[in-house]
C-alpha cells in the first residue's frame, strides 16, 4: 500500500466528511447538544452492542487488548507529567496537557478511519478500545480535570453509569453467553446494524461541528509539547505496549492507529465542565488548541502510520 492509497482510500473519505460538518458549522449555528444526545444515548449503544455480538475478536484478545489501552494511557500520562514538570506547566495547562496527550479521539474519529483502513475488524477493535479508554477517560480524566474544583470527582465519575454505553457492554457478552444473539438478516439486528452504522458519519460531522467551533490564538505556542506527545510520542509508545502484550495482525494495528490518533473531545467538555478561570490560558483554551492543531496534524502522521500498518512493516 502506497502513502498515496492510505491518504485517498482512508484519510480522506474520513476527512471529507468531517469537513461537511467543519463548513457547516462555520456557515450555520448548530445545536451540537443535540446531535451529541442523540448520538450517545442512541446511535453509539447500537454501534457497540452491534460490533460487540458480531465480533470475530476472542475473549483473551479483548482482555490483552484492554490492558493494553490501560497501560498506554498511564504510559503517556507519565510521559506528560514528566515534560510539564521539567517546563515548569502548574495549574491549567499542566492538566490540559496531561489530557490532551493521554487520550486520542479513537472514537469519532478513530472508529470510521478503523472501518476504512481495516474493515469490520478494525470497527470492532475500534469500538472495543474505546469501551476501554471510556471507564479510564470518566475516572482518571475526571479526576485530573476536576483538580481544584469544589465539584465531587467521585459523583462526576459515577456519571458514567447513567451512560447506556455501559449496559451496551454489560448485554452484549450477556447476550452472546446465552446464545441469544438475534440472527443475522433478521428484523432485529437489521435495526441494529443500521443505527449502528449511522452512527459512524454522525460522529464525523459532529467532530467538524466541533473544530469549526473551536477557539484558540494565545495556546498555540504552549500546546506545543502537547502537539508532540500526541503525534510522534504516542504511536512509538503504542508500538511498544503492542509488541510487549502480543497485540499482533489487525488487531494490534488498530490498537496503534487508535493510539494516534489526535487530542479527543471528551476531555474538552470535562475542562468546560470543571473550569475555575484564574489568570492566563484555562485549561479549555489550552485542550480546544491542541485539538484542533492536533487534529490537522494528523493529516500527515496518521498517512504515514497507516502505510507502515498496512505495509506489515511492524506488527
Amino acid at each position: 500500500m502506497s502513502l498515496v492509497a492510505a491518504l485517498t482510500e482512508s484519510i480522506l473519505p474520513v476527512l471529507s466528511i468531517a469537513g461537511v460538518g467543519y463548513v457547516l458549522g462555520r456557515g450555520r449555528e448548530i445545536n451540537v447538544d443535540a446531535i451529541a444526545t442523540v448520538t450517545i444515548y442512541v446511535l453509539t449503544p447500537a454501534l457497540v452492542f452491534h460490533s460487540l455480538v458480531t465480533t470475530p475478536i476472542g475473549e483473551r484478545t479483548a482482555f490483552v487488548l484492554g490492558a493494553g489501552v490501560t497501560a498506554y494511557t498511564f504510559g503517556m500520562l507519565a510521559l506528560a507529567a514528566g515534560v510539564g514538570s521539567a517546563l515548569g506547566e502548574s495549574g491549567a495547562t499542566y492538566g490540559g496537557l496531561l489530557l490532551s496527550s493521554s487520550f486520542p479521539n479513537a472514537g469519532n474519529y478513530g472508529i470510521p478511519l478503523a472501518a476504512f483502513a481495516f474493515g469490520a475488524v478494525g470497527r470492532s477493535t475500534a469500538v472495543l478500545y474505546i469501551v476501554f479508554q471510556s471507564v479510564l477517560m470518566y475516572t482518571v480524566g475526571v479526576s485530573i480535570a476536576s483538580r481544584g474544583s469544589s465539584t465531587s470527582t467521585k459523583g462526576a465519575a459515577l456519571e458514567i453509569f447513567r451512560l447506556p454505553l455501559v449496559y451496551a457492554v454489560v448485554a452484549a457478552p450477556l447476550v452472546r453467553l446465552l446464545g441469544a444473539v438475534p440472527a443475522d438478516g433478521s428484523p432485529a439486528m437489521d435495526v441494529l446494524r443500521l443505527t449502528g452504522d449511522a452512527a459512524i458519519p454522525v460522529m464525523l460531522l459532529l467532530l467538524g461541528i466541533q473544530l469549526a467551533n473551536t477557539t484558540y490564538g494565545s495556546a498555540v505556542r504552549q500546546t506545543v509539547p502537547a502537539f508532540v506527545l500526541k503525534l510522534v510520542v504516542s504511536p512509538a509508545l503504542a508500538i511498544g505496549v503492542a509488541l510487549a502484550f502480543g497485540l499482533g495482525g489487525d488487531v494490534g494495528r488498530v490498537f496503534v492507529l487508535a493510539c494516534a490518533m489526535p487530542a479527543a473531545v471528551t476531555p474538552l467538555l470535562l475542562t468546560i465542565e470543571y473550569d475555575t478561570g484564574g489568570e492566563g490560558i484555562t485549561a479549555p483554551e489550552y485542550v480546544s488548541t491542541a485539538i484542533l492543531l492536533t487534529t490537522v496534524g494528523s493529516i500527515g502522521t496518521l498517512t504515514v502510520l497507516l502505510f507502515v500498518l498496512r505495509s506489515g512493516l511492524l506488527i
